[in-house]
């Protein structure tokens, strides 16, 4: 057998999965500097969660963030993860907009471009793959690999041959949620390879503790490229050690001719950037959990989920949530649980959990998915879950995409109005993050404030170390509003109050009202004071866990007033709007 090869994942996967995407470009660069030196077959770089973190959270430019990291890597090939038809967002995109996506990222510096399909509808990968192919770039064809009562090695490996006939260069096994076992492992490759004569790799996660086991038995089954991550960044919800990994097959034939000592350097910068991130990266990510072999959320879905749970104040509800998330996976006919499956299961679970009451609160994905817009689900849904989701609306069997229209030069149009295009990738970020997206082309995003330390009180005030309160309620005039801390600068805390210009919450008992049951950002609304809506019909849209969430009326009724606009961030418990 030949030398194994190395995709480190440590700038995109690892720290997404540890510590919710959010290492800054700035944090990346003396890594990437000592990476380069490496050897690596490729460095996972981009894609995933990174675009979105970066402009939702970092006030960093993802575009921006590629081309200086390609700047320094040079010899070493740069990977991204692309979602097919949905490519970074979390639904699918018209062709045009997928084309012009490959050829902007082709552009700006990936090289390998690692294409799935979170349903392994194959539909579903072809525009993109056919756009890598024809910007001259590295296919890596990936299979969602999964446990469950209709997957099977057999249909695994006629995927794989499938993705072979399309011109891939490479495929890849995406272990999302670190499921598979050593002697799947081992037959999985082992039966690819007899089929196929392009490089195989495996992807999994270190959840379960299975990871190194199955990694081993890929080894010995003749894998070719395996993903790890940088030690600091290792471990838990992320992928296996690299440095482990290496230092196992040293002197072997699968010796991977990386040196442990170019390794030892790049540790020791990713150790000081680790403690930087410590203070976001929660225990729970980080231990091992047997119980993902029953939930099987991917690594990034459960930092994320964690961090969701916080920002509705129901951590304590997680374990409801986890025994939740199988039971919506089986209804929707076990699909993979890889973005945006993922997303759409897993926030469905949250709202199940903590709207009283099974699919009483649906969101606008899981009507998608059910419609058939994502794309053919493993096992086909029961009559009964269609009918509780969308009632009799009609269901399409064609291939997703088919039903959109083309958009990228109608948005162009619409984003160039509004002044947000200084560079022909704006336009790509507009378009796949139109509620997000604006703040930040227009400059008015700021970073998150990471919870490194505590403040301490002015002088004036004490020498004892006191907590800023990340939100609050103040009473003005009678009437309460929500207050969130949003930054820290020097020794003042600088507050919002989201009270003007339509950002005004109320909250308490308002006759009529129409509560937020969640925290989220407002992102469509509905509907215009003085009209008359029917109990059920949607009032607004509520984006929250990345996922749009429909708030309807409760009654027939006249809507009478409106607190809220668009791009406002509410919390729980918040009137909305009143239906009198």
């Amino acid at each position: 057998m030949s030398k194994l090869y190395i995709t480190d994942t440590t700038l995109r996967d690892a720290h997404q999965s540890l510590a919710a995407t959010r290492m800054r470009t700035e944090d990346m660069l003396e890594l990437a500097k000592e990476m380069e030196k490496v050897g690596f077959w490729s460095v996972e770089a981009w894609g995933g969660a990174t675009f979105d973190t970066c402009i939702r959270y970092l006030n960093d430019d993802p575009w921006e963030r590629l081309r200086t990291l390609k700047s320094i890597f040079v010899k070493t090939p740069v990977q991204m993860l692309l979602r097919g038809q949905n490519l970074v967002g979390y639904r699918h995109y018209p062709d045009d907009v997928v084309n012009k996506f490959v050829e902007a990222s082709a552009k700006n510096g990936i090289d390998i471009f690692r294409i799935f399909d979170a349903l392994n509808d194959v539909r579903n990968m072809k525009s993109s793959m056919k756009a890598v192919l024809d910007n001259g770039k590295h296919l890596q064809g990936t299979i969602s690999y999964t446990t469950s009562p209709v997957h099977t090695i057999k249909g695994f490996v006629d995927f794989a041959e499938e993705l072979y006939s399309l011109g891939c260069n490479s495929i890849t096994i995406k272990d999302m949620a670190g499921l598979i076992m050593p002697e799947a492992s081992r037959e999985l490759i082992t039966g690819i390879k007899e089929r196929i004569d392009i490089p195989i790799g495996l992807h999994t996660h270190s959840t379960s503790g299975i990871a190194p086991m199955s990694y081993q038995a890929a080894i010995e089954a003749g894998v070719d490229i395996l993903d790890t991550a940088m030690s600091p960044f290792a471990g838990g919800t992320s992928q296996p050690a690299t440095e482990s990994i290496v230092a196992s097959l040293a002197g072997t034939a699968r010796d991977t001719g990386i040196s442990l000592a170019k390794l030892r350097l790049v540790k020791n910068t990713a150790v000081d950037i680790r403690c930087k991130y410590d203070c976001i990266i929660d225990p729970i990510s980080v231990r091992i959990d047997s119980d993902v072999l029953v939930y099987q959320l991917p690594g990034g879905m459960i930092s994320n989920l964690v961090s969701q749970l916080k920002e509705q104040n129901a951590l304590d509800r997680m374990d409801d949530v986890l025994k939740e998330i199988p039971r919506v996976r089986e209804d929707l006919g076990y699909p993979p649980l890889v973005t945006p499956t993922s997303q759409i299961v897993g926030t469905q679970a949250v709202l199940n959990v903590l709207m009283g009451g099974r699919y009483k609160t649906v969101t606008n994905e899981v009507r998608d998915y059910v419609k058939g817009l994502y794309g053919k689900s493993p096992k086909e849904l029961s009559d009964r879950i269609i009918k509780e989701i969308i009632g009799g609306e009609k269901r399409i069997t064609c291939r997703p995409a088919d039903t959109l229209e083309p958009i990228y030069d109608k948005m162009k149009t619409d984003a160039e109005s509004q002044g947000l295009i200084k560079k022909e990738e704006d336009v790509l970020t507009y378009i796949l993050y139109p509620a997000i997206a604006p703040a930040f082309l227009k400059g008015e995003k700021k970073p998150e404030v990471l919870p490194s330390a505590k403040p301490t009180a002015p002088a004036s005030a004490g020498s004892e170390d006191f907590e800023i309160p990340r939100s609050m309620e103040v009473e003005v005039d009678g009437e309460i509003y929500a207050v969130r801390i949003l930054s820290i600068e020097g020794e003042s805390v600088v507050n919002s109050v989201e009270a003007a210009g339509g950002d005004r919450h109320k909250r308490g008992d308002v006759p009529g009202g129409v509560k937020s049951s969640i925290q989220g950002m407002v992102l469509d609304i509905k509907v215009q004071a003085g009209q008359k809506v029917a109990a059920g019909d949607t009032l607004l849209v509520l984006e929250a866990m990345k996922m749009e969430n429909p708030v309807v009326s409760p009654v027939d009724g006249t809507v009478t007033e409106i607190f809220v606009e668009n791009g406002a961030v509410v919390q729980s418990g918040d009137v909305l709007v009143v239906v009198k």
